[in-house]
């Protein structure tokens, strides 16, 4: 399921065949029952009615939670990207050999982070995590020796930077991993495939609304694979660009 979701064509293609299928079962076993009275028929299209009207409220509500997350990382980066930029300029009020040692460390790190937003191949995140806890090591070791022999507010304020920094960045990956919940797309499709074996229900024995059956697999489908994109900070189309920490880089004389 986990792998799905980050693959959007995945959900898409398995979704659509999922409901196409679950309309044909609809279809087949409205055949084997007898003709419907009218009353019968009413209900019918006020619970199929119903279920729909449900189910695009579900789909309304999931893309609108993947759209608040997708925001959330955009405005997470800027974040960043400001933590950065303000700890670069703060070396200053730090001893000048000291500043002049973190400048390309900074900078460094920058390239890292530019690089763990544009990564989409997943098997490379376990050694841009591995360097990127290697870079924070060395970064804060070389901000806090000068603040231990010099404890003062001026180069404490070189401090809270780079600790602003380090947590930018931890705030950032815990948004890459608030995802849309798996149980709830299971909830989602289970409802997606109830609503078309109603359809499919109503469809009786009309040979010539076969056509039109795949228009509710069609657009629910298409609805899964943009929530899914947009959800996924890899796997899609749809991803956070790390346009302020590029604007920065090459704002920085060592970018």
């Amino acid at each position: 399921m986990v792998f799905a979701i980050n693959h959007p064509l995945v959900v898409f293609v398995g979704s659509f065949v999922a409901m196409c299928v679950a309309e044909r079962a609809g279809a087949w076993w409205a055949r084997r029952r007898p003709a419907e009275e009218s009353d019968a028929r009413e209900t019918f299209n006020v619970v199929q009615g119903a279920t729909l009207t449900l189910l695009g409220l579900i789909i309304g509500f999931s893309f609108s939670m993947a759209i608040s997350r997708y925001d959330q990382r955009k405005n997470l980066e800027e974040a960043e990207a400001n933590a950065i930029g303000t700890e670069y300029v703060r070396l200053d009020l730090l001893p000048t050999q000291d500043a002049a040692r973190l400048r390309p460390m900074l900078v460094n790190y920058l390239e890292h982070r530019i690089a763990f937003y544009e990564t989409t191949d997943r098997s490379k995140l376990p050694a841009l995590t591995a360097r990127k806890n290697e870079l924070q090591s060395a970064l804060w070791s070389a901000v806090s020796a000068p603040a231990s022999q010099a404890p003062n507010p001026v180069v404490a304020l070189a401090v809270a930077g780079m600790n602003d920094v380090l947590n930018a960045e931890g705030y950032t990956q815990a948004a890459w991993w608030n995802r849309i919940p798996a149980a709830a797309w299971m909830l989602m499709l289970l409802i997606a495939l109830g609503c078309n074996f109603l359809v499919g229900m109503g469809s009786r024995k009309s040979t010539s609304a076969l056509g039109v059956m795949l228009v509710l697999p069609l657009v629910v489908s298409i609805s899964f694979m943009l929530i899914a994109d947009i959800d996924s900070p890899r796997g899609g189309l749809i991803r956070v660009s790390p346009q302020n920490l590029h604007a920065l880089q090459a704002s920085l004389p060592h970018g």
